[in-house]
């Protein structure tokens, strides 16, 4: 009895007594949201910050239309990949260990080429925890460094930011990821739609004709315009670590789960259709909640700089709006920068890092190490992995010192993870899914396209790393401080 309880309640084994009726009415439906919650607070970052805000100091107005669409257009793939969770109960690398070729071991080569990038891209939230340490370090005027010194400040700044993102995860528990991700995508929302209001109180407010130009399609004809809306499109809406991430928290929240084993029933299918009738809901408030606040740092951009004809250098961007709200409004704004930049970056560290300690977990039981479907076995990797990966992260960071550095070794290793996930879920399509679930040739239609523009996009951003690193020899190196100048720039904007 012991045993059928605990299987009851571990979402990752399906059983018949966790099966549950699908909600009918909306506002039924509205309870069993959640994954979404945990996904944008991973999605909404400095990139976008960065990106999306230069884009609109470069263009004015007229791309919001495209901003919007970056953000809708790749939902497909999330969507087609969580459906396969749902009606399978199948995490990730699960999943991953089901495509076709080689295999070392018991893992699937997708798997162990997962393990090898993920070296970098521990560099790359290294390179997270690090913005999040100069934020820190320009709340406290003891603590300012603006030279990036090894100092006793930042070593302990460091370690206990890194212990306050396993705390928060190391327990595993769902309900709590979903909850934190809430109060930190409302804190963010709430600072960044403020920032907007108060713009509007200044002799930059945006006008409902300029507001409504942009909702326009148009391209404009300037090269280097086009060139930096590539770029914002790469970095704006679901990426491959979203996607992939993204099935576990499907399956936590009981999707799959409540949809039972697979069979050949008329029941079944119900619930299969009608729990993916829920992620879909999920999965598009989750987007509207994400474009729009990536949707307001570009109005910020075209508000602020563009009308100014100021684009000034990434390491110069920051500063520029602070500078803009502290002369208007008084010193107290620049404070508000920090706390939305403090928020941004640590949301995504916790984002990551649940993420991060469930992906390992599976990982790790696909080559052998132990068996992910053992609850407690599985529940005591993950506290292992969430308090062992930002130990990780922050010794990197004290190590190198270099945010901007950090950022791009991870970047690379997104190309190639882009394509994984985007080759994994064709396969599930085309290979895998219940002829039941079959989607009409207009879903088809999309999810195509959104595989496609994922493939350019990582395609690109491919060759953009190849080509820095082989035919201009300084910008790399320009870059890897960029980050580090941005934060610094940020934080000693107004002393």
């Amino acid at each position: 009895m012991a045993d059928d309880q605990e299987t009851a309640n571990d979402p990752y084994a399906l059983s018949a007594s966790s099966i549950r009726e699908p909600p009918k009415s909306f506002f039924e439906s509205l309870k069993y949201i959640g994954p979404g919650f945990i996904l944008s607070a991973s999605i909404v970052g400095s990139g976008e910050l960065i990106a999306t805000t230069i884009l609109g100091a470069e263009a004015g107005f007229v791309l919001l239309w495209f901003i919007i669409f970056s953000c809708i257009v790749k939902v497909a793939v999330q969507l087609e990949f969580g459906k396969h969770a749902i009606g399978t109960g199948e995490p990730t690398m699960a999943t991953f260990n089901s495509l076709p070729g080689p295999r070392i071991g018991q893992a699937n080569w997708s798997i162990w080429t997962w393990l090898l990038l993920m070296i970098a891209k521990m560099f790359q939230v290294g390179g997270i925890i690090g913005g999040v340490v100069l934020i820190t370090e320009g709340f406290f005027a003891f603590g300012a460094n603006p030279d990036g010194n090894l100092t006793g400040f930042r070593i302990a700044s460091t370690v206990i930011i890194a212990i306050s993102v396993s705390l928060l995860v190391y327990q595993g528990y769902y309900q709590l990821l979903e909850k934190a991700s809430l109060i930190m995508i409302g804190l963010f929302t709430l600072l960044t739609l403020a920032s907007l209001i108060m713009l509007q109180k200044t002799e930059l407010a945006i006008s409902s004709t300029e507001f409504i130009s942009g909702l326009i399609p148009s391209i404009p004809t300037d090269t280097k315009i086009l060139m930096v809306a590539v770029g914002a499109f790469g970095i704006t809406g679901v990426g491959g670590d979203e996607i992939m991430a993204y099935n576990y928290w499907l399956v936590e929240k009981g999707y799959a789960s409540y949809v039972g084993p697979q069979d050949e029933s008329d029941g079944w299918l119900h619930r299969a259709k009608g729990w993916i009738r829920i992620m879909y809901l999920d999965a598009i408030l989750s987007m509207v909640a994400y474009t729009l606040m990536t949707s307001m740092f570009y109005l910020l951009g075209a508000a602020v700089l563009h009308r100014q004809g100021d684009v000034p250098a990434k390491s110069d961007l920051i500063n520029s709006l602070s500078n803009m709200y502290t002369q208007s409004l008084g010193p107290w704004a620049r404070n508000l920068f920090l706390a939305g930049a403090f928020v941004v970056l640590f949301s995504t560290l916790f984002a990551a890092l649940a993420a991060w300690s469930r992906m390992f977990s599976d990982a790790f039981s696909r080559i052998g190490l132990y068996s992910f479907t053992d609850q407690k076995a599985r529940k005591r990797s993950i506290a292992i992995c969430a308090w062992v990966i930002p130990m990780i992260w922050g010794i990197l960071f004290l190590w190198v010192s270099l945010p901007g550095a950090m950022v791009i070794i991870g970047g690379s290793a997104t190309t190639v993870i882009l394509m994984v996930v985007v080759f994994a879920t064709l396969h599930v399509r085309y290979k895998r899914l219940d002829p039941r679930l079959k989607p009409s040739k207009l879903y088809d239609s999309i999810l195509w396209i959104s595989a496609i523009a994922i493939m350019i996009v990582a395609l690109k951003s491919g060759f953009d790393l190849i080509k820095n690193a082989t035919t201009k020899k300084e910008e790399p190196k320009a870059a890897m401080i960029e980050f580090a100048e941005i934060s610094q720039q940020a934080l000693l904007a107004s002393d």
